[in-house]
């Protein structure tokens, strides 16, 4: 069994409608644990033809919200207008997402506003940067932690990088704030709803405090991130499948081994990239009438790579042996 009680954060990447958010929260209200209801309305997108959230018109839903089913209702705030609203209308928490994070002086922004409100939030979740710096991440966190009361519960949320899950970076933050309650987006890091039950089951074996999810009613309809969320019969099921679940009192080399999947797959997924621009040189070398073999550039390769290998430790009979099967397999490639 979980020994502690985990923390879920589960609602809808955007509010849509009055009914969505509601249907929703209702949901995710019978799951009969600690649970905040989240839900976005103001989205900074990437695309400006994108839909960039229901703005202040949702306000009343997410309040309505917490007067229906007692949880607390929180939504992301960029700006420092956007913190006020929030609190205005009566919302328990609010969270600070990934691309506001990678501005420390939007942070700060943020924090003075924070500082100076009358009424102050429940809960905060500060989200790690989109980039991969656990410094700022930190920095951000501690920038909010000092313009909040001892009384208002800090979060972290490890939401990835650009759907990589960046565990280096989640188990530095975990190593400098062990007192502050750590979340996994499996829903960003994954970009797939179909991914989001083996990083649910993966966080809880790395001692996460809990998971922030996207939930949808009908997913393939939702106006942003349709792909990775999953509805409300799908995160029941996920959950249930932890009770039995014992997360070890050493998690070291569990971060460690999720450290290594992680540079594998990229490996792997580099040498595919390789490959493919092999494919496509091999194809140019078939229409011009020039050898798959080239020596020059093969000798050149090695000793440019033996020199490197050296410099960052690498036996010279270990960075033979990579680059002689790669090129092995380039050439094969390219003779077929």
């Amino acid at each position: 069994m979980i020994t502690k009680q985990p923390i879920l954060v589960a609602g809808p990447c955007a509010a849509e409608t009055r009914e969505q958010v509601l249907a929703t929260a209702h949901a995710v209200s019978a799951l009969r644990m600690r649970t905040l209801f989240r839900a976005g309305i103001w989205k900074p997108r990437t695309s400006p033809d994108t839909f960039q959230g229901i703005g202040s018109e949702g306000l009343p839903w997410l309040h309505a919200v917490q007067t229906e089913t007692g949880l607390p209702a929180i939504t992301e705030v960029a700006t420092p207008d956007q913190l006020h609203e929030a609190l205005d209308a009566g919302l328990r928490g609010i969270w600070i997402g990934a691309r506001t994070g990678a501005d420390p002086i939007a942070v700060q922004h943020i924090a003075d506003a924070l500082k100076q409100a009358p009424t102050k939030p429940e809960v905060v979740l500060v989200k790690n940067p989109v980039n991969e710096d656990a410094e700022l991440w930190i920095g951000n966190i501690r920038r909010i932690q000092s313009a909040l009361p001892t009384q208002t519960e800090l979060i972290a949320v490890h939401r990835g990088c650009n759907h990589h899950p960046c565990w280096r970076m989640a188990y530095a933050l975990r190593q400098a704030l062990p007192d502050i309650p750590m979340l996994l987006d499996p829903s960003h890091i994954s970009g797939d709803a179909a991914k989001v039950a083996t990083l649910v089951t993966k966080a809880a074996a790395l001692g996460y405090d809990g998971w922030m999810i996207e939930v949808h009613p009908t997913p393939t309809q939702a106006l942003s991130d349709s792909r990775q969320q999953i509805t409300p019969e799908q995160l029941a099921h996920i959950l249930t499948g932890l009770q039995d679940l014992t997360a070890p009192e050493d998690t070291t080399i569990l971060w460690l081994r999720a450290q290594i999947d992680e540079v594998d797959e990229r490996l792997w997924s580099t040498l595919v990239e390789r490959l493919d621009i092999v494919r496509r040189i091999g194809e140019y070398k078939q229409e011009n009438g020039l050898d798959p073999y080239q020596p020059e550039r093969y000798h050149a390769m090695m000793a440019e790579r033996l020199e490197w290998g050296k410099q960052n430790g690498l036996p010279e009979e270990t960075v033979r042996l990579i680059l002689n099967a790669v090129h092995e397999a380039s050439v094969q490639l390219q003779r077929h």
